[in-house]
């Protein structure tokens, strides 16, 4: 391994801490509906766990309702069933072809909830991209002990680690700010 791929892989590795952040974003409830809300949710479809979006249209005709039309009529109660035990705190209304939830308006106390669970994301994508940074620089350091690169190479290349960091971190912190805002706005 040469200091080139270690860069590569460790900045390609801290895109995936990122895009994981984002994938957990997309899960956290703004009080505007979206897909993304239920695409987490799995229902229980003849013995196994499957993803809605997988087995029923999912659609949003407006900023406070997502309607869900399941293409065998069977599914409609499993689907209900796993969108009540879904820790997302919405109430599906089945009115036996179509399933819709209207998506309320979040309370002060919920906003602030759900900052603090965006706040965890991004620490969690923070520790991520520092362990990949900590996975680089042993690396770096056993090319150096092994004598594949000097020292002055070591010190270079543990600064271009830095510098991805020092980014990513950045970054996280700014998608934060932004979905704070998002959660926040009324």
């Amino acid at each position: 391994m040469d200091i080139d791929t270690i860069l590569l892989d460790t900045e390609e590795r801290m895109e995936k801490a990122l895009a994981a952040l984002e994938r957990d974003f997309q899960k956290l409830r703004t009080g505007r509906a979206t897909t993304a809300l239920v695409d987490g949710i799995k229902a229980d479809y003849y013995g196994t766990p499957t993803p809605i979006s997988q087995m029923a249209s999912v659609a949003v005709p407006d900023s406070r309702t997502i309607t869900i039309q399941p293409w065998d009529k069977g599914g409609i109660s499993v689907v209900e069933k796993a969108i009540l035990k879904s820790d997302l705190g919405l109430t599906p209304v089945n009115d036996g072809r179509i399933i819709r939830i209207n998506i309320p308006p979040l309370t002060e106390e919920r906003r602030k909830e759900l900052v603090k669970v965006a706040r965890k994301y991004t620490e969690d994508a923070k520790v991520a991209v520092r362990n990949v940074r900590r996975d680089a620089n042993d690396s770096l350091k056993k090319l150096e002990k092994e004598k594949a690169i000097t020292e002055d190479e070591q010190k270079k290349a543990e600064a271009e680690v830095q510098k991805l960091t020092d980014k990513f971190v950045a970054d996280a912190d700014k998608r934060s700010q932004a979905k704070e805002k998002e959660i926040m706005d009324i």
